[in-house]
């Protein structure tokens, strides 16, 4: 990654509504002026590039890997992410993303349509990531994702209730 992590918050506003749309490769075919203030990048460095540009290094793979096995499922997806800005900053949002898809039924886009995250929700999110962080270093994705499935567990829930769990988090 080129891209240093700084300590240094960007806020996402309460009127803040970050939007863009990915192909199947996910990279970014559009995005929002939002997107592009927010993550300090032009249309010209990020459109037809991956999503991936933006990713902080605090955010565990095997949070992507349940984003896309569901995606690959046509199963929209409410997730927690921490992204990594241009200049090196951060940014906490909670992105719904959706499968859309063309009359047809075939794959158009995928959009993420992401919001503020608050402060409970971080309050319980950010460790959970560092767990599963520790986790994946020490034991790979299997070990990430039962760091995961016992605190989705704890809530109440499951893999198969990740989303529900996720919102009734946001509040």
């Amino acid at each position: 990654m080129g891209v240093a992590p700084t300590d240094v918050e960007k806020e996402v506003r309460d009127i803040d509504i970050i939007v863009s749309k990915g192909n199947e490769a996910g990279d970014i075919t559009y995005a929002n002026p939002i997107f592009f203030n927010i993550a300090g990048y032009t249309q010209s460095e990020l459109i037809d590039k991956p999503h991936s540009i933006i990713r902080h290094p605090d955010m565990p793979k095997s949070v992507f890997k349940l984003l896309w096995d569901h995606l690959k499922g046509g199963i929209d997806t409410n997730v927690f992410v921490k992204n990594l800005c241009k200049g090196g900053e951060f940014y906490w949002v909670l992105a719904q993303v959706r499968v859309a898809t063309n009359p047809d039924g075939s794959f158009r886009n995928y959009t993420s349509t992401r919001k503020r995250m608050n402060a409970p929700a971080r309050a319980i999110i950010e460790p959970l990531y560092k767990n599963m962080i520790e986790a994946e270093a020490s034991g790979g994705m299997e070990a990430s994702q039962k760091v995961l499935e016992d605190f989705l567990a704890s809530q109440g829930g499951s893999i198969d209730t990740f989303n529900d769990v996720m919102s009734r988090i946001q509040g």
